[in-house]
């Protein structure tokens, strides 16, 4: 039997692929409600053999939830970007516009506490799957972003690494996933620093 990981990293990556347009309808606000501006495809760390496309802005959380944080966001006020590849990764980028400072920051401390619970949740949930996070260090952007890891083994033989960025520039906040087939080993966590700087300056 599949894992709870497994099935979360599967099910997103084929909502990524197939992006249908009653699903995720874009964003028809005018220019001036655009901002804040979200990740285009080149800001992604590159796919060794496939490039990165991407869905429309669309309003409210990603369908299915991205893996170990989607419980934490806020639906009814978030906007999202799906990101996907022809073969084993996937990506998207939610961010949330809070009525001030204070309430941007506590959303920011809720999903990097959900991002930093989620490798004990996963091996609660499904004790056939090992889990690992690791705390990949801050990115001094704007109001700050931290970058996070989690690898998930499964007892069937499937291993999958996830990198994670929760940033903020002042009541605007963002959370930015990748995942893909794989360890740590494979993870490319200096292009997924950049990737984390690009997106929290485009908050502004």
């Amino acid at each position: 039997m599949k894992s709870v990981a497994a099935l979360a990293l599967a099910s997103a990556l084929l909502a990524a692929a197939a992006v249908p347009a009653s699903a995720a309808a874009p964003d028809r606000t005018s220019p001036a409600r655009q901002r804040p501006a979200f990740l285009e495809p080149r800001d992604l760390p590159p796919h060794p053999s496939s490039p990165w496309t991407a869905g429309p802005v669309t309003a409210g959380a990603p369908d299915p939830l991205p893996f170990c944080v989607g419980e934490a966001l806020p639906a009814s006020i978030a906007r999202h970007r799906v990101f996907s590849t022809e073969l084993d990764a996937g990506a998207s980028q939610v961010v949330v516009v809070e009525r001030d400072a204070a309430r941007a920051r506590s959303l920011a401390s809720l999903w990097n506490k959900a991002i930093r619970g989620c490798a004990g949740r996963v091996e609660q949930e499904d004790p056939q799957t090992r889990a690992e996070g690791r705390d990949l260090g801050r990115v001094p952007v704007q109001d700050g972003a931290r970058l996070y890891g989690v690898h998930t083994a499964h007892d069937f033989g499937a291993t999958d690494v996830h990198l994670f960025a929760v940033g903020r520039d002042g009541r605007t906040v963002t959370v930015v996933t990748w995942g893909s087939m794989g360890d740590f080993d494979d993870a490319p966590v200096a292009a997924f620093r950049k990737t984390a700087r690009t997106a929290v300056n485009r908050l502004g």
